[in-house]
């Protein structure tokens, strides 16, 4: 993987808390609305589960978002039944005081008649009767009755004149109280509020329904949590299936792509266009997507639920909305440089560090150290100051929408608690409000934070289109033909290649190669000698002319059936992490452990294999690097022998090996070239000079052909690449 590839994937660990991901550099897509209506597209087989995602979302938010309301009638219940509950006791206080006055002002009235008040006016005296009919409060059952003789009181209370009573006597019955009252009686909401709450509660705590309130509450969670889990397991599946499709049709469609595809690329951009890129949308539809689903319903949700509460402390908290975006665009616009910078150094910093671990020992070797640290050192400090700034800039993000969110809070408070005195709102209903507005501003920044997911998902998905409307190779004949019993017999007519239009590179190029013969090919660097290889395999199509086998046009018969008829060892040797055994029956499917070892003798590699600790069953790690590189090239041959092969093509395989594992290379190679059609590609020309045919090209033609002999006649390219190589050997041995 590259390091602009790992770059990208910590990147998306970076940051932290609601903000995170805000002032991320955001990959852009080119089409966005096209791109966009594509991955939905395959959405569409999933449509019902998409349904029903939607409705479980949207049915689990709402009993989240309404739970807050349901607790507010609890609250309001204990708020009410505390308020009936301190009226009533202040009344029944003052009923016992004035009772008691009244009863000693009589008594002293009676007994001493000159030192009595003045006698009060009729009505007073009505008054202070009516009062005293009325029963303590506190011995009434039936809530209706105490409501009633409440109010009675109260009204009475109101109308009886402040000096009714001697000083002497008003210090029984405190005249803060009865102002009190008679203030409750001037405010007629207040008043019906009281009374209300005392026919209502009987100024006793409903602990059964407070009770009552937390089942229903438990019960909405529950059923919240229920419905998410039910979401997230359908969505889950959702987009795996979703993924598993574009996984299975990148592949497919990566198995019909030219070679001329990955030349074009490194393998780095290829794997990561099929697995980070992927993987980011699988990410996104199975978390950001359900995610957006539920924070939009719990936005909405929430001012719905504030406007059944209060419109104008609603109107506040949305005042606070336009802060929150126009918060949220600024830092994003200002961070999104400083995490830009950042990726570009960690990607230099990886790359860096990869290099230097990788070439170490030449870096020691060559004395570079102080050098490679000092490298380090400034991309590092670059990095720190880069890192230092985004994670800044990005990191105020949250204080910020705390503040916004805490100004909408102090409004709220302020308008909300002179709506509590004018009775405008409950306590309960006040707390939900609060509740409310302090939570909304999470799915605000969560939906900020997913619009920028979305934005690199679609640059990912894009990128993952790019892939599936490439180009695919030529389709296979319908009518294709097949060769049963191939002998090798190849011929090129007349053959033009080229990799660019404006840069031909193998122009009428004619050959004829008999059953069995060996031909070699020479030539130096860029000549096209691989090139004559990978349009033999149909790797790459020819532009004019044409390829036989066997007297068969190669492009009537399919990929598959051709390449069967070829074997192929390369320079590269490819080994797979598995078995040895697995690895040389990858050459022909069914082989029998008698047959691979037959392969392996044959291929002079049986010795050293049964000196391994688990013989053929011994594991080759990912690298192969648990045995040598002349050992992999005995495997890969033993695999080429397994496989039978009609036509043989053998390019460099004794290049990286050293003279005795040449040797016994070379003797494998006979053995896997005898009475069979070979290709050699070659550059030590001392292991080509028993081929019946040598071509040599240049420039994408063939300027000499013939044998070893007769090449070395006409003295020309061929004898003087020939020449160099043994005369420097010659001289080097002259001079041991």
């Amino acid at each position: 993987m590259s390091a602009e590839h790992k770059s990208n994937n910590r990147q998306r660990h970076f940051g932290g808390g609601p903000a995170a991901g805000l002032g991320m550099p955001v990959q852009k897509a080119k089409n966005f609305k096209g791109s966009f209506k594509r991955l939905l597209s395959y959405l569409k087989p999933h449509k019902v589960s998409l349904i029903v995602v939607l409705i479980f979302a949207v049915a689990s938010m709402s009993f989240a978002v309404y739970a807050p309301k349901v607790s507010a009638k609890a609250m309001n219940k204990l708020t009410d039944a505390y308020m009936a509950r301190s009226a009533v006791n202040s009344v029944v206080d003052i009923q016992k005081k004035l009772n008691q006055s009244i009863t000693e002002s009589q008594k002293q009235m009676q007994s001493n008649p000159k030192q009595a008040q003045k006698p009060l006016d009729p009505k007073t005296v009505q008054l202070m009767q009516e009062f005293m009919k009325i029963p303590q409060l506190d011995t009434i059952k039936d809530s209706s009755v105490k409501a009633q003789d409440w109010k009675k009181l109260v009204d009475i209370l109101g109308k009886l004149p402040k000096d009714m009573m001697p000083a002497s006597q008003q210090k029984n019955a405190d005249p803060a109280q009865i102002q009190a009252m008679q203030k409750t009686l001037s405010d007629k909401d207040q008043l019906d509020k009281i009374v209300a709450a005392i026919k209502e509660t009987n100024c006793n705590y409903d602990f059964s329904y407070i009770g009552y309130i937390a089942m229903i509450l438990i019960a909405m969670y529950l059923i919240s949590g229920a419905f998410m889990f039910i979401m997230q397991f359908i969505m889950s599946t959702v987009a795996q299936r979703t993924v598993y499709d574009m996984r299975k049709q990148v592949n497919d469609k990566l198995n019909r792509l030219p070679l001329k595809y990955f030349d074009a690329r490194t393998h780095g951009d290829v794997l990561s266009r099929v697995t980070n890129d992927i993987d980011t949308i699988s990410q996104t539809l199975q978390q950001s997507l359900t995610q957006l689903i539920t924070s939009l319903t719990q936005i909405l949700g929430y001012i719905i639920m504030m406007l059944t509460i209060d419109v104008v402390l609603t109107v506040i908290v949305l005042c606070t909305l336009p802060l929150y975006i126009f918060t949220t665009a600024m830092i994003a616009k200002k961070s999104q440089k400083f995490f830009a910078a950042q990726q570009k150094e960690l990607g230099d910093l990886s790359g860096h560090v990869e290099e230097m671990y990788t070439g170490h020992k030449i870096v020691k070797a060559f004395g570079h150290e102080k050098e490679s640290i000092e490298i380090f050192s400034g991309i590092n400090d670059r990095l720190y100051t880069a890192g230092w700034k985004a994670q800044f800039v990005s990191g105020i993000m949250f204080p910020l929408m705390n503040f916004i969110s805490n100004v909408g809070y102090v409004g709220i408070c302020v308008v909300g608690g002179i709506w509590i005195t004018k009775n405008r709102l409950n306590i309960g209903d006040m707390v939900a409000f609060i509740q409310y507005s302090r939570s909304f501003t999470m799915p605000i920044v969560q939906t900020a934070n997913i619009a920028n997911v979305i934005q690199s998902t679609i640059a990912c998905a894009e990128r993952v289109f790019e892939v599936l409307d490439e180009e695919e190779e030529i389709p296979e004949n319908a009518n294709a033909k097949a060769i049963a019993e191939p002998k090798g017999e190849v011929r090129f007519e007349n053959v033009d290649f080229s990799y660019k239009e404006t840069e031909p590179l193998i122009n009428d190029m004619n050959l004829d190669v008999r059953q069995g013969h060996t031909i070699a090919i020479v030539g130096p660097t860029g000549a096209g000698k691989t090139t004559l290889v990978n349009l033999l395999m149909r790797f790459y199509e020819i532009n004019g002319g044409k390829i036989t086998v066997d007297g068969v046009d190669i492009r009537e018969m399919k990929r598959g059936d051709l390449r069967t008829m070829f074997g192929m060892v390369l320079q590269d040797t490819w080994l797979f992490n598995g078995t040895i055994r697995d690895n040389i029956a990858y050459g022909r499917e069914g082989a029998t452990d008698e047959e691979i070892k037959q392969a392996a003798k044959a291929a002079h590699a049986d010795r050293f294999i049964r000196t391994l600790p688990e013989g053929y069953n011994t594991i080759l790690n990912e690298e192969a690097s648990n045995i040598s590189q002349g050992q992999k090239q005995l495997l890969t041959i033993a695999r080429a022998i397994l496989a039978n092969p009609a036509i043989l093509i053998l390019d460099e395989a004794t290049s990286s090996v050293d003279t005795r594992t040449e040797v016994l290379i070379q003797k494998a190679m006979a053995n896997l070239m005898n009475n069979r059609t070979s290709f050699v590609i070659a550059h030590r020309l001392s292991t080509i000079r028993d081929a019946e045919l040598i071509l040599v090209m240049n420039h994408g033609s063939i300027i000499e052909m013939g044998n070893h002999k007769e090449l070395l006649t006409q003295n020309g390219f061929y004898a003087d690449l020939y020449n160099s190589q043994f005369t420097g050997a010659n001289l080097e041995s002259e001079v041991v």
